[in-house]
């Protein structure tokens, strides 16, 4: 059974910081895409930054130039640096990642339990 396990969420003030993290914990053989999405109350889940197995990244309109998505391949960890935090960017950050177990050749799709994030005014 594969898990992945969030950190880092919390509350801060407009304008501040909080980087994220996401660690996959099980039997892994190795991991294809790791992405970051966001759930605000009353709508539906949504992409909000994704990175490739060879660093390709890519993110939602809403948050280019403040955050920033990177990872660790040795440590099967995805992390989410957020800066210049804004209300609107509240909600519950979920990871997800596309996971290879020992001696298959599909993945399976992972998601953490999520985080909340909580950006005060």
């Amino acid at each position: 059974q594969v898990q992945l396990v969030e950190s880092g969420g919390g509350m801060v003030q407009t304008g501040g910081s909080l980087r994220l993290s996401c660690v996959a914990v099980g039997d892994i053989f190795s991991i294809n895409d790791m992405r970051w999405y966001r759930q605000i109350p009353g709508n539906q889940r949504e992409l909000v930054a994704g990175i490739s197995y060879s660093g390709i990244t890519s993110y939602a309109d809403f948050v280019k130039g403040r955050f920033t998505i990177s990872r660790d391949h040795h440590k099967n960890t995805v992390y989410l640096q957020m800066n210049s935090l804004r209300p609107e960017d509240t909600a519950v950050y979920l990871c997800n990642a596309d996971i290879f177990l020992p001696l298959t050749t599909n993945p399976l799709s992972g998601w953490g339990q999520g985080t909340q994030v909580t950006v005060s005014s």
